[in-house]
């Protein structure tokens, strides 16, 4: 797994160390905190081991964690938004206006600066070869005047106050998400401590799938948000803004730049469970045998003025009135906007935020050849729609269905007692009063069919906010972190749970809880009717699943060769945390356009690659004698 979020990084559970911080040993508090701070730009590491700060200071490690833990707990997770995506106290937009002229308007402009075409009634003069002299007559003339705009929503989720994954690599022009994307897949890599060409060259080249995505596109200035604004704004469309905004652009750059991949390739689109859709159609891919490895992940990068005001038209978004309503308050301090998100409390909308998540799935037979690390499993992930609705963006009846099966699956799996005592589920915990109501009820439903008497629920966005298409991503690499520290992170934000939650059968928590699990359930629930639900098994239970199906002597050479992998992911990780990040981003390199293939009826030769690509298809609807029928 690799990525980022507003908790920090992905690998070596970075992330998720920070949302139960106070409840880890001092050791890897000492830890995240560093690695953080690294991170952020706070410290950089010296040759001698220490740390040098940004005001010249040399410290130790537990100087650093100790100096600043306060900032980093203020510029991670949920907070006001910073500087770095938009100025909340004046948005640069424009207020069309009627002016009503006394007198002729005479002015000097340069001649490129004209309207084309020129109004009939203006009369230009040329004063030099640039300059221009225009006189408007009196009367009403239509114009648009700046002004700065202060935000109606203030709160978000962003990635930790100083880092910038554009700058890790050549990027020119990027969107924000694919760089995010660049990096979580590298990340994704470097943690897994596998050589990526040695596993290529191991496999046909197209049994290696991608599916990766996002919700909405990339919707900053340099993608479509750019490019939907250039007439407008009076700027000029680039090159790059039309392609670099499509949805399924994540992709395209991991083929492209990072993995060099020619399999199977995609993104699904499902709203708020976007990551959910492309996990399922990876699993499938596996399950089916055209793939044996698939990369799978999602990067939103939705905190621009223009996204935020659309949710907030909805009535979708905690914005800063209905927070100040909400706890009777006149004025809004850092504090109360890191409270925004109070998933199954007393609430009022949800809490938008960017992360980019992505996961490496390889089937039991090659993850047991090479010594992968193996982080858990995931047997099946379940999808079904509303059916009829009134309103597109209300809830209806398929999480019921989703999560139901995902439910009887682990009950088949691992038996009832299993999914009674050894459970949880990561909600979709929006924070908004609708979804803490309806989900409440599909969760209590399901709970009471299945003889659960108290099942832990955990809602990450009390934390790192709702990253739209990259939420169920957060999600299930929390509850890989919950699978590794033995810990379920509570909910710091839910002062009393509502009155009109279902939580009869539900145990909702404000500190972190010691949990010995052995599966999650990864819930979704998103705009349009679309609902996923996906079983994520533990280390534990998915080793004896592997003995079960291969024997005790080949789990026993797997974790012999596993030795090396962990050895080389927990190097990454050592430098990862120094905030070295090997990011991958090959650009112009080993570019083919099909000249330089050798192509026969049963193989394609691909320079670069160890194996061909095979041609043999399965053929499931018969074949026709090739001599033709006489009549």
């Amino acid at each position: 797994m690799g990525g980022v979020n507003a908790a920090g990084r992905t690998s070596g559970h970075q992330a998720f160390r920070r949302t139960v911080l106070d409840a880890l040993p001092v050791e890897d508090q000492t830890r995240t905190l560093i690695g953080l701070a690294a991170m952020m730009q706070i410290v950089v590491r010296q040759e001698d081991g220490s740390w040098l700060d940004t005001d010249g200071n040399r410290l130790m490690d537990n100087e650093v964690a100790i100096r600043y833990r306060q900032r980093i707990l203020d510029h991670t997770l949920i907070r006001r938004i910073e500087k770095a995506h938009f100025d909340v106290d004046g948005i640069a937009a424009n207020r069309h206006a009627q002016l009503n002229l006394d007198a002729p308007l005479v002015f000097h402009t340069r001649r490129r600066q004209l309207p084309e075409p020129l109004p009939a009634n203006w009369q230009v003069r040329e004063l030099d070869r640039r300059q221009v002299e225009v006189s408007v007559p009196a009367g009403a003339l239509d114009v648009l005047l700046p002004e700065r705009r202060p935000a109606p929503v203030r709160a978000a989720g962003q990635l930790p106050s100083g880092f910038e994954p554009s700058l890790l690599y050549r990027s020119v022009h990027h969107p924000r998400g694919l760089s995010m994307a660049v990096f979580g897949a590298s990340d994704c890599l470097g943690q897994s401590g596998l050589d990526w060409n040695t596993l290529h060259d191991r496999l046909d080249p197209d049994q290696i799938g991608v599916y990766a995505g996002n919700s909405i596109g990339q919707l900053d200035e340099q993608g479509w948000g750019g490019l939907l604004r250039c007439f407008v704004s009076g700027s000029r469309a680039t090159s790059k803004q039309m392609p670099l905004g499509y949805g399924q652009m994540p992709a395209d750059f991991l083929n492209a730049y990072v993995l060099g991949s020619v399999g199977s390739t995609g993104a699904v689109q499902g709203a708020c469970a976007s990551f959910l859709y492309n996990l399922r159609q990876g699993i499938e891919d596996i399950a089916s045998g055209r793939c044996r490895v698939v990369m799978v992940g999602t990067s939103d990068a939705p905190v621009t003025p223009e996204i935020i005001e659309g949710f907030r038209a909805m009535g979708a978004l905690a914005d800063d009135d209905s927070l100040k309503a909400l706890d009777a308050l006149s004025l809004l301090t850092d504090a109360d906007y890191q409270r925004a998100c109070r998933p199954f409390a007393r609430n009022c909308g949800f809490t938008i935020a960017e992360a980019s998540q992505f996961i490496l799935l390889m089937d039991d037979s090659l993850a047991l050849e090479t010594g992968a690390q193996i982080l858990g499993s995931v047997p099946g992930v379940f999808v079904n729609a509303d059916g009829w609705k009134r309103s597109i963006s209300a809830p209806g009846i398929g999480n019921y269905i989703t999560l139901g099966k995902a439910v009887a699956l682990a009950r088949d799996m691992l038996g009832e007692q299993a999914v009674r005592e050894r459970s949880f589920v990561h909600a979709h915990g929006t924070s908004t009063p609708k979804n803490r109501i309806t989900e409440s009820h599909v969760l209590d439903c399901i709970a009471r069919a299945n003889g659960i008497e108290s099942w832990p629920t955990v809602a990450a966005k009390a934390f790192v906010g709702h990253s739209q298409g990259s939420a169920a991503g957060d999600q299930l690499t929390s509850a890989l972190g919950s699978f590794a520290h033995g810990l379920l992170p509570g909910i710091p934000t839910l002062d009393a749970v509502a009155d009109d939650v279902h939580d009869e059968r539900l145990k909702l928590f404000r500190e972190p809880l010691a949990f010995d699990a052995d599966a999650a359930f990864i819930n979704a629930k998103g705009f349009g009717g679309n609902n996923a639900t996906g079983l994520l098994l533990s280390p534990k239970i998915t080793e004896r699943l592997l003995i079960q199906r291969h024997g005790q002597a080949a789990v026993s050479d797997w974790k012999r060769r596993r030795e090396a992998t962990i050895a080389a992911s927990e190097t990454y990780q050592r430098h990862a945390d120094d905030a070295h990040f090997a990011v991958i981003y090959r650009f112009g390199e080993g570019v083919l356009e099909g000249p330089e293939l050798q192509i026969d009826a049963h193989d394609i030769h691909i320079p670069g690659y160890a194996r061909p690509v095979s041609l043999a298809v399965d053929n499931p609807f018969g074949r026709l004698d090739e001599t033709p029928d006489p009549e």
